[in-house]
């Protein structure tokens, strides 16, 4: 990877990638890492819309990019847990180890300065522990240990969104043509912190202006889900098995105002983006007083409503995933975010080589 401002190196790569298959479901939401290589891969000259660049000389790179696809194996092989094929998704973990351990850039660093995409909760499960110090590319932190992963050397990435982006919203008068209230559609029962959906249904379905519904992730149910955000004010979006879901970024790319519910959420490029802008946030404490949540958003000004909708119209482009890639779409901005992190895995990397005695600093 180089900075783009410096791109000298030729690169090797100049045919057509195989385009994300369109039947794929919710696979989709966790393909960052097709994105993110399909972006190295591409050529446009100087790359000069593009955070990253490949290179074809190892010495010239700032980074490295392992295209290993940790989500991908995991939907592949044993997506349920128990099924005997995820011992498919072991093994490819293991040899992928064994590439890393043989290559003298991996060994000098030792893994810091490689990026690894594991947007998935449960991608790359049996290994992590061996790739820590890596950055990795990540949806949040929920099945993530403080010794594996952490905001401070990895990046927080969207999920790519499954609904279609609302292209043609040019109402004349948005607050009036989005009729409901509320929307909600999708799965009720859920792990973890997703457990206040279950509590949020009791709260808000029938209530007036609300539109909360059971369903499952089918090609149907996610158009109509779309539908829905794009008629709706505010879209609720509760955590899932994990503190994040996909519906936060298909409500963005449908202009409707997120209402996030979730205390232990992580959110994208929050460094150079203000969600509260565009997004409302109650806490679940909040969210499950009877009444409080509604209320509050009932008291929301036109004025208001309209700045946050004009908005979120100007930053979607953020959460755009796609090929060829454009300036400051979802992976450009994800490239941005690993640059960031750069300086501190190189202040790791030089100091690990001269130190004596390499845990002091924890044993003060």
């Amino acid at each position: 990877m180089l900075r783009r401002s410096d791109p000298h190196q030729d690169l090797p790569f100049t045919g057509q990638i195989p385009p994300w298959p369109q039947n794929s479901g919710l696979k989709k939401q966790h393909s960052v890492e097709y994105w993110m290589m399909a972006s190295l891969l591409y050529e446009d000259g100087e790359g000069r819309d593009m955070e990253a660049i490949r290179v074809s000389d190892p010495e010239e790179a700032d980074a490295f990019f392992v295209p290993f696809f940790s989500s991908l194996s995991f939907n592949t092989h044993g997506h349920n847990m128990t099924d005997p094929e995820t011992e498919v998704d072991r093994q490819l973990q293991i040899e992928l180890l064994e590439f890393l351990r043989i290559s003298k850039f991996w060994e000098q660093s030792g893994g810091r300065d490689h990026v690894i995409p594991m947007h998935h909760p449960n991608a790359f499960r049996f290994l992590r522990e061996k790739v820590n110090a890596s950055i990795l590319v990540v949806a949040d932190f929920g099945r993530c240990p403080k010794n594996i992963s952490s905001l401070s050397k990895d990046v927080v990435a969207p999920y790519v969104h499954v609904g279609d982006s609302f292209i043609d919203d040019d109402s004349s008068d948005p607050f009036e043509s989005r009729t409901t209230l509320l929307f909600f559609r999708g799965r009720t029962v859920r792990k973890a912190e997703g457990i206040v959906r279950s509590k949020l249904a009791k709260i808000l379905r029938g209530q007036e202006g609300v539109h909360f519904e059971e369903s499952v992730a089918t090609g149907e149910s996610i158009k109509a889900s779309s539908l829905g955000m794009r008629s709706s004010k505010f879209c609720l979006n509760p955590a899932g098995d994990t503190p994040s879901s996909c519906r936060l970024f298909d409500a963005i790319v449908s202009h409707c105002i997120p209402v996030i519910v979730s205390d232990r959420i992580e959110l994208p490029y929050e460094d150079e983006i203000d969600y509260r802008t565009f997004s409302l946030f109650f806490s679940v404490e909040e969210a499950l007083r009877p009444g409080y949540m509604l209320k509050e958003l009932r008291q929301i000004k036109r004025e208001k409503w309209v700045e946050m909708w004009r908005r979120l119209k100007e930053i979607s482009h953020h959460f755009e995933f796609q090929f060829p890639p454009k300036r400051d779409d979802a992976v450009n901005m994800i490239w941005k975010q690993v640059r960031h992190k750069l300086p501190a895995a190189k202040l790791a990397v030089h100091r690990s080589r001269r130190l004596k005695i390499p845990d002091w600093w924890e044993k003060r």
